[in-house]
């Protein structure tokens, strides 16, 4: 099993959202970044955990944690000219894009703040404590992986 951070915009879609769809799933498609693509189509795996990261918002930080129900698959969104993430580029025999299939796991009682991970000893590989690491979709080694979910869980 792998562990991942994926970042939203909660005012767009947050970890309330994914809570209130039909049996807490939902794809995670709209991501336009070839190195995030690329975790989508060849890494991120069935049952692999996620933490839901919320930035661009009040509370920036990781508000809970979902798992993988779907494997790496053509994002739709690319070929559909009334989306907002329409790639007039894109063919389906050889997509651009992709995305997962991600089911609600756990709601933490209070976001983990950004500012908080910054400052926490042992978390120094994630990319939200390096410089220039601006991905919506990056890996989480598994030492950080426990820290940050114990942090998370004792706020």
């Amino acid at each position: 099993m792998n562990y991942w951070l994926f970042k939203t915009e909660p005012d767009t879609f947050g970890i309330d959202d994914l809570i209130s769809r039909p049996h807490q799933t939902e794809p995670w498609d709209g991501v336009r970044n070839y190195q995030a693509r690329n975790f989508l189509r060849d890494e991120v795996a069935q049952e692999d955990e996620v933490f839901i990261y919320h930035s661009s918002c009040k509370e920036v930080g990781i508000a809970g944690i979902a798992t993988v129900v779907k494997a790496g698959y053509a994002d739709e969104t690319q070929f559909d000219p009334e989306s907002a993430y329409y790639d007039p580029k894109a063919n389906r025999t050889d997509p651009r894009w992709y995305r997962v299939d991600v089911k609600f796991k756990e709601k933490f009682a209070q976001v983990l703040p950004l500012k908080k991970i910054k400052s926490m000893p042992g978390i120094t590989d994630i990319g939200l404590v390096k410089k220039g690491h601006r991905l919506s979709i990056m890996p989480v080694n598994k030492d950080e992986w426990r820290i940050l979910k114990t942090a998370a869980r004792e706020l």
